[in-house]
């Protein structure tokens, strides 16, 4: 079965371009595209795609509230959706996450790496690795106004350790060494934390970790 796919993008010439690469592989079929986030939102719920390429800066709407719509749809399965910015500092990069896209990726990406970030995404994980996700969200949490922490839903103490270390950028092979674990192991505690925290991704666990401060931008 075909990953179907919607393009969000006011510039018809990056969702043509897009849609080019996407459309060569074998199993991608971009189900429609849309110039701004109202058309996006309408085009998502009723097409159903499997993943959303959503640029943030729009007229009409733009892509953090189309997320934020698209996810509040009640579509079940969600899409996973991929925010395109022209710049790895977009200021908005950090809210769109939080609203739920699942990563964020270059406009100058090259065509192996849009493939792969779709790819990624069906996965489940998160854009573009822990590591740089981990980044680019300390970087805007530090640029956050102070707001009180949210409390988070009960957690083991082994799940408190592996949501840590996967806010600090480790991989679960990673998380498996510095545990002393097995890496399957250490991917049902994941899981366990994804669904007690009622996130979509290791990118919605990264905010949730600094929301309710078990992780601290450095610095603070």
């Amino acid at each position: 079965m075909s990953t179907r796919i919607v393009i969000v993008d006011d510039q018809a010439m990056v969702r043509a371009g897009f849609a080019a690469l996407l459309e060569a592989q074998d199993d991608f079929e971009v189900v429609g595209q849309a110039e701004n986030g109202e058309q996006g939102v309408r085009l998502a719920v009723e097409l159903s795609p499997d993943v959303v390429l959503m640029d943030i800066r729009m007229p009409v709407l733009d892509g953090i509230e189309a997320t934020r719509r698209i996810l509040a749809s009640g579509s079940d399965p969600a899409p996973a959706i991929i925010v395109l910015t022209t710049f790895d500092a977009d200021e908005y990069v950090f809210e769109a996450i939080r609203a739920g896209a699942s990563g964020f990726l270059l406009k100058d990406a090259t065509p192996a790496e849009l493939v792969d970030a779709v790819r990624i995404v069906l996965r489940g994980d998160a854009l573009l690795s822990p590591s740089v996700t981990r980044t680019m969200i300390e970087r805007f949490a530090r640029l956050e106004k102070p707001r009180a922490a949210k409390e988070l839903p009960p957690l083991t103490g082994r799940e408190r350790e592996v949501l840590l270390l996967v806010a600090r950028g480790l991989s679960n092979a990673e998380i498996a060494d510095a545990l002393t674990l097995a890496e399957q192991t250490v991917k049902s505690h994941v899981s366990h934390v994804l669904m007690k925290l009622g996130a979509r991704d290791r990118a919605q666990a990264v905010v949730a970790a600094y929301e309710s401060r078990l992780v601290v931008p450095a610095g603070e």
